[in-house]
């Protein structure tokens, strides 16, 4: 087989190829930039899935980035074993091919206990004394210490959170050198999140984002010049594109308003309790599955949501099926924002009963994604002041609270989720080997079979 290296550059689209990605653009006009019909939900664990296997998610079965676990009455984002893929994978595949193909795993998803050779994702450490510490988690395990004393620790806070920075899609660019050097796997899947940060924060203003995507082009320079001195063949492609939003709506506070959700209060906090709610959304970018414990009070909940500003479609079971999302880890229902419209997971109606965790960068604790962890709270006059004295109790080892993120969600003026319309604005798939695409549109399932054509073409 063919020794291939896929740059995932999440948020890249044809639009943003131009003067600020002099290097990307040059090299992409010398192949083929063909744009990617995704998936509903345009969700990085989802697409990722769909890319990987090559099959739609009522069948590979990440409905999103997070979902309600039914028997556990537990809301769960992030999860990270790979047997929750419920399909066989791009690798597995090519396996069965080649007995010699090896593959490396560097930051896409579902990245622990899998069957690839080399694997690499986050993996922080949360002691008993309440801290997050960076680290990682390899296979084989005994890459962990070797990669981050030559390397440095893992730059977990610039991976997301309002410090991120082009040093964590530096680190794991350095991480896949690092690998191609001591294991030269077959395949290597290389994350680079860098442009989701800045598109997230500011849509599509260029003044803001300018310097984002010169330092993502230059990481690609160094990434895809070094693998083409090393005979590798390069494809880029990315998961979605980001639209420009300037409206939040919050499902769960309808849904609240109108006697549906539980919570539960503790010290003076709020929290949502699932398992006693009627009705609750667990809210994806521009997705939300909405999750009904009671089958009859569906009807109700669904003109709710329909009567709601800024939720496009509401689908029942026949809408799933249409879609592809009629999978048992699914809502009951499913809600769509409109183009300019984004869900947030807020489900309280008076911030002073926020939980705790609503003001810091905590993505497993909430019940639904927050990119307002981009952000740190405007209305802290000395913010960095804040953070330094809360990083010197935690050096003095008192416990300490990170809040320092804010409950405005108008701040947020990018997002994803729902299926692009325009295939400028979506995610594509570039290559030298125009030979091997003969479509000008590329399905997202079409992506794994595609992969598998670069392995084996002669």
């Amino acid at each position: 087989m063919k020794k291939s290296v896929i740059l995932n550059v999440v948020g890249l689209t044809p639009s943003l190829l131009g003067k600020n990605t002099p290097f990307l653009s040059t090299w992409a006009a010398k192949g083929q930039v063909v744009p990617i019909k995704t998936v509903l939900p345009a969700v990085t664990c989802s697409v990722q899935a769909t890319y990987l296997t090559g099959k739609l998610p009522n069948e590979h079965g990440i409905v999103a980035n997070g979902w309600y676990f039914r028997d556990e009455c537990e809301v769960k984002f992030w999860r990270q074993s790979n047997k929750l893929v419920q399909a066989p994978k791009v690798w597995e595949i090519a396996k069965s091919i080649d007995s010699n193909f090896t593959c490396a795993n560097l930051f896409w998803w579902y990245n622990m206990y899998s069957s690839v050779d080399y694997a690499i994702t986050p993996r922080p450490m949360y002691p008993a004394d309440g801290r997050k510490l960076p680290d990682i988690y390899t296979h084989p395990s005994d890459v962990r210490s070797p990669i981050q004393s030559d390397l440095g620790q893992f730059p977990l806070f610039d991976f997301w959170g309002p410090k991120t920075s082009i040093n964590s899609s530096q680190w794991i660019a350095n991480s896949a050198k690092w690998i191609e050097e001591r294991y030269s796997p077959t395949l290597s899947l290389v994350y680079l999140p860098h442009l989701d940060y800045c598109l997230q924060k500011f849509g599509h203003d260029e003044k803001h984002i300018q310097a984002d995507l010169q330092e993502i082009d230059g990481v690609c320079q160094e990434l895809i010049e070094y693998y083409q001195a090393r005979n590798t063949q390069v494809i880029i492609l990315s998961e979605y594109g980001i639209t420009p939003v300037d409206k939040a709506v919050h499902l769960n506070r309808v849904l609240r308003e109108n006697n549906l959700i539980a919570v539960r209060e503790e010290l003076g906090r709020e929290l949502l309790d699932f398992g006693g709610s009627i009705a609750f959304a667990v809210a994806d970018h521009q997705i939300a599955h909405v999750y009904v414990n009671d089958p009859a009070y569906i009807s109700k909940v669904r003109s709710l949501l329909e009567a709601t500003e800024g939720v496009a479609q509401v689908l029942d079971e026949q809408g799933k099926q249409a879609y592809h999302l009629d999978h048992p880890r699914s809502g009951e229902l499913v809600a769509i924002a409109e183009p300019n419209t984004w869900f947030t997971y807020y489900y309280w109606l008076d911030d002073n009963k926020a939980p705790d965790f609503a003001r810091t960068v905590d993505i497993h604790r909430k019940p639904g994604y927050d990119p307002v962890e981009l952000f740190l709270d405007p209305q802290i006059k000395f913010p960095q002041g804040k953070i330094a004295l809360k990083l010197l109790k935690k050096q003095l080892g008192f416990r300490y609270l990170m809040d320092v993120i804010p409950l405005d969600a108008s701040l947020v003026r990018g997002s994803h989720g729902q299926i692009s319309t325009s295939g400028n604005e979506g995610p594509l798939f570039i290559t030298h080997q125009t030979h091997l695409v003969d479509s000008d549109i590329i399905e997202a399932t079409d992506v794994c079979s595609l992969i598998l054509k670069h392995l084996n073409w002669h």
